[in-house]
């Protein structure tokens, strides 16, 4: 067996004899998460790049802080790794274009202590081309294509930037989002507006929003239809993470199955309101902190209002699980506001300078 062989490809290539020596291989190199990899032989990795249509050698960002470039090459073989289909592969490409963007600050989350993971979630036709469920078990392994797509986000880090934990990787703890941490929105079953056109991707798009982000914390509300008890539910939510980990506002996920947001869709309620209720209403004083055993940095300052989401606009709300029960999740933030979600269009140049001439 031959791995990553032709001369269009610029990764070196290595010879094994069969697939369990090649498990064997990339393990004894750290080259994986702890679990087994597809071989990316030169047809895997070709498959991949031609169906995105990227040659070798594009560009598709520099790691800010390290300068480091990563080509389609490398996320390809990554891709192949992690078990995608060549269908896969735009969607993990434009993952990580929007991931080397300034603003999510990709070198702090990935090596802080902290132990965030990059949530990737997925909007726009794509979802139904290759499959990626919006429902049943959304946050766990729902479907193939949301399984390898969150892998070879990791996975590109370990290998492209070296995200090793005890290395760069300096997460206390972690979650097992770092394995794979990726969903679509449930679009057919909403009266909403798609998260990636809310946060202005042109219609007709499919879209994937990154978002460095905590393991979710699940909530469950069967005892009313009035919008403001069930979203005070998150609010409380939201309010915890606020006392239990990180005072500071930034971006927040909420994820609404079925039941709850068919209350809310009811009576009429929109994203856009959810966000302004949750903005007033997710937000704690910092005297509370000394109800947490943190009173030691509360000082004079205990009047002083941390709100949850510095804007509206900083609340994510996706539709998304299985059609029954009261449930839903919030997905925090891993530092407030140092870093950003970033949305990305697929195969579209949303903000290119149009040709001269």
């Amino acid at each position: 067996m031959q791995l990553n062989v032709k001369t269009a490809l610029a990764s070196r290539a290595h010879e094994v004899d069969d697939f369990a020596a090649a498990q064997e291989f990339f393990h004894s190199r750290g080259w994986t998460d702890g679990l087994p990899v597809v071989p990316p032989t030169e047809a895997a990795v070709e498959a991949c790049l031609e169906w995105a249509g990227m040659p070798p050698d594009q560009l598709i960002g520099i790691e800010p802080v390290r300068a480091q470039p990563i080509t389609a090459e490398k996320l390809a073989i990554n891709a192949v790794m992690a078990g995608c289909l060549p269908m896969h592969f735009p969607v993990v490409a434009t993952a990580w274009q929007a991931m080397l963007k300034d603003e999510f600050l990709l070198h702090g989350v990935t090596s802080s202590t902290g132990g965030c993971a990059v949530l990737v979630i997925i909007n726009g036709p794509v979802r139904l081309e290759i499959g990626a469920s919006g429902t049943f078990n959304v946050l766990g392994n729902s479907d193939r294509a949301t399984a390898v797509i969150g892998r070879a986000i990791r996975l590109g880090l370990i290998n492209i930037l070296d995200v090793r934990p005890g290395q760069i990787d300096r997460a206390t703890l972690g979650h097992p989002g770092k394995y794979s941490y990726c969903f679509a929105e449930d679009e057919e079953d909403m009266t909403w507006q798609p998260l990636h056109l809310q946060r202005g991707m042109p219609e007709g798009t499919s879209g994937v929003t990154v978002f460095a982000s905590l393991a979710p914390r699940q909530i469950m509300n069967e005892w009313t239809t009035d919008p403001k008890e069930i979203l005070e539910t998150f609010a409380a939510e939201m309010r915890a993470n606020q006392l239990h980990y990180s005072i500071y506002g930034g971006n927040y996920v909420i994820v609404i199955p079925k039941q709850l947001r068919d209350h809310i869709q009811a009576a009429g309620w929109t994203k856009t309101d959810i966000a302004e209720f949750l903005f007033e209403r997710a937000r704690v004083k910092r005297g509370e902190w000394a109800n947490v055993g943190k009173g030691s940095v509360v000082r004079d300052r205990a009047e002083k209002v941390h709100p949850a989401l510095l804007s509206p606009d900083d609340l994510l709300v996706v539709a998304a699980g299985g059609p029954a029960g009261g449930f839903g999740a919030v997905i925090p933030p891993w530092m407030g506001s140092k870093t950003r979600a970033v949305t990305a269009a697929i195969g579209v140049c949303v903000d290119c300078e149009p040709p001269k001439g």
